[in-house]
């Protein structure tokens, strides 16, 4: 984090040279009234916790259980860590300048905030893409299912997802740090979000707008024709299957996935597919704190509460009477679909 924020700071006075500039931010938060800030210290400190210790007990129980290591519930546990992750990226920072009565924020850690912001947002993306490709796999074919998902492909589709997560946050922050922010440093917003910052900058933004746009579009449309493709032929394979068993069981195992599909890509289309300037204040805040409070925190509910395998995980992981060292498990899966 030290060097990441140092290189923003050499960065930013390459750019900026001797031109005067602003050293940090204001964060207005959700509200101003004081009277709310109490209120909302509350609300989002206990959404933190249960997003966090939520996320956490389905990634214990992922390791620590040799029934799930399968390549479903290892990319579960991915999506698991970048829910912790995203969430941590904005609300601890909220929770402490509400505590501390406090709205500022250096440049250098707004900056590194958005970064990882966006890092977390589009691994959110792609992995839900990946798992619709996994549940293709399992459900269409079923006999080839060993031989497809082997864990060197498994580990593969985690990597590149993330190096890609990485690289689109690093393009939009490269061309962010050029831009000047000079008289209002106030960012109407609970933490640096992309879209308010632009809206902040008194440089010619146009170029970061376009960006903006190609690249939401890309990172979005490309994982959601995923889906959709997978679901399309999941639906066909579904329907061949006689049995009314057969067709709930197979539907089952998708049914999770599927309704954070529609939680997610109902928010991030809203937020991130037009320009910034096209967003009120108001629904830019509703929407990031869908993405990244709610949808974590209700995540592990969804996939726990519909996952007979997950539940009896969960039960023998609180049962136990100390937590055993998460062992490396990547290389042992079942590989079952």
């Amino acid at each position: 984090m030290k060097t990441l924020c140092s290189f923003l700071q050499i960065s930013r006075d390459m750019h900026q040279g001797n031109r005067t500039a602003i050293s940090g931010f204001l964060l207005l938060g959700l509200s101003n009234q004081a009277e709310q800030q109490k209120v909302l210290f509350v609300l989002f400190l206990g959404m933190y916790l249960v997003t966090v210790v939520g996320n956490g007990l389905i990634i214990l129980a992922i390791g620590l259980d040799s029934y799930l290591h399968t390549p479903m519930y290892f990319f579960l546990a991915n999506l698991s860590f970048a829910d912790i992750s995203s969430t941590s990226t904005s609300v601890p920072k909220m929770l402490v300048n509400i505590q501390t009565k406090t709205q500022s924020i250096s440049y250098e850690s707004c900056i590194t905030q958005m970064y990882f912001s966006i890092v977390f947002v589009v691994i959110d993306n792609f992995l839900l893409g990946v798992m619709a490709c996994d549940r293709f796999v399992a459900i269409c074919h079923p006999l080839n299912y060993v031989t497809v998902m082997q864990p060197r492909l498994c580990v593969s589709l985690t990597v590149i997802p993330w190096l890609l997560s990485n690289a689109v946050a690093l393009t939009h922050t490269l061309l962010l740090l050029p831009l000047l922010f000079c008289d209002s440093n106030t960012l109407p917003h609970f933490f640096c979000d992309l879209a308010p910052l632009l809206k902040l900058s008194c440089s010619d933004t146009r170029a970061n707008e376009l960006v903006l746009f190609i690249m939401g579009l890309s990172v979005v449309t490309f994982p959601f024709a995923l889906i959709l493709f997978s679901y399309i032929r999941i639906v066909r394979a579904v329907l061949r299957i006689s049995s009314t068993d057969g067709k709930w069981k197979a539907f089952s195992t998708c049914g999770s996935h599927l309704t954070v599909v529609l939680l997610f890509y109902g928010t991030v289309v809203v937020v991130y597919f037009f320009p910034s300037s096209t967003h009120p204040e108001d629904g830019d805040k509703i929407g990031a704190v869908l993405f990244t409070v709610v949808i974590p925190m209700m995540n592990p509910f969804i996939y726990s509460l519909r996952n007979k395998d997950m539940k009896g995980a969960l039960r023998k992981l609180i049962s136990r009477k100390m937590f055993l060292p998460l062992m490396p498990w990547t290389s042992e899966f079942t590989l079952s679909p």
